[in-house]
């Protein structure tokens, strides 16, 4: 049995990118920790929903612990810094905000989550945080420190962006958008070329997890809302791979998930 510790940005950001990995690391018999960085008040979400910043901070909160109960997370960890919201934005200024935080002090907090957890892996994202995101582009350089001074694995999940626009343009094609909408699914520069990827996680029998995960963030469904109109068939073939980047990437191994 393992302990594995996923390392991720904003509640909500557990559901797409990792939620299948975490839920079968547990139905495999390992301990799963959940530690999300940042209370996300700088996301988008449905107008009227909340009434401040700190009102959809106090929500993501309870949002992320309900998703971490569907997946079966053995503890989550909430570290509570500031959202730094998208880049370019007056946000990433605010000094508080999770870019601007000391790396080394923020890497100590995941450390000692290490030695109270006996972690033996760290999952965070790769080196542009999956599309940019000024505290996903943060969790790399902190979860990368954190292996580092614990000596440890360091696993960076992101998305095939090849065959991730192959399944959007198929999705469009068969009519899993309510109507042409250039903003819906992943577009610029996201993920990762398949090319520069070594570790491919079957998540086929937790695709449910993943779409119930997602359906409790009720706050940040702006964005992702074409996910519900994908059939069985469509889910699984976008989201039944979890895909990322090994610590031994380069030595020609293709590898399914293995700690």
């Amino acid at each position: 049995m393992a302990t594995i510790l996923y390392l991720h940005a904003h509640p909500d950001d557990e559901c797409m990118l990792t939620s299948g990995s975490m839920a079968k690391a547990k139905a495999n018999g390992d301990r799963v920790i959940l530690v999300t960085c940042t209370n996300g008040e700088e996301g988008e979400y449905p107008e009227g929903f909340v009434a401040s910043k700190e009102e959809l901070a106090a929500v993501r909160r309870k949002e992320v612990a309900a998703s971490a109960e569907i997946i079966g997370v053995d503890r989550l960890v909430l570290l509570g810094y500031h959202d730094s919201g998208m880049a370019g934005t007056e946000a990433n200024a605010n000094p508080v905000a999770f870019c601007n935080a000391d790396l080394e002090e923020a890497a100590k907090r995941v450390v000692d989550i290490v030695a109270e957890e006996g972690v033996d892996v760290i999952v965070g994202y790769d080196r542009n945080g999956g599309y940019g995101h000024p505290d996903h582009i943060m969790v790399h350089k902190v979860a990368r420190r954190a292996a580092e001074i614990a000596s440890i694995p360091f696993f960076q999940a992101t998305m095939n962006r090849d065959y991730l626009e192959a399944m959007m343009k198929m999705a469009a094609e068969q009519g899993a958008f309510d109507g042409p909408n250039e903003d819906q699914g992943p577009s610029g520069d996201f993920g990762t070329p398949e090319a520069e990827l070594d570790t491919f996680i079957d998540v086929t029998d937790f695709v449910d997890v993943k779409k119930r995960s997602l359906e409790v963030h009720k706050s940040q469904q702006l964005g992702v809302g074409f996910v519900f109109n994908f059939t069985d068939e469509q889910l699984r073939m976008g989201f039944g791979t979890e895909w990322m980047i090994s610590p031994n990437f380069g030595d020609g191994i293709r590898r399914t998930w293995m700690v």
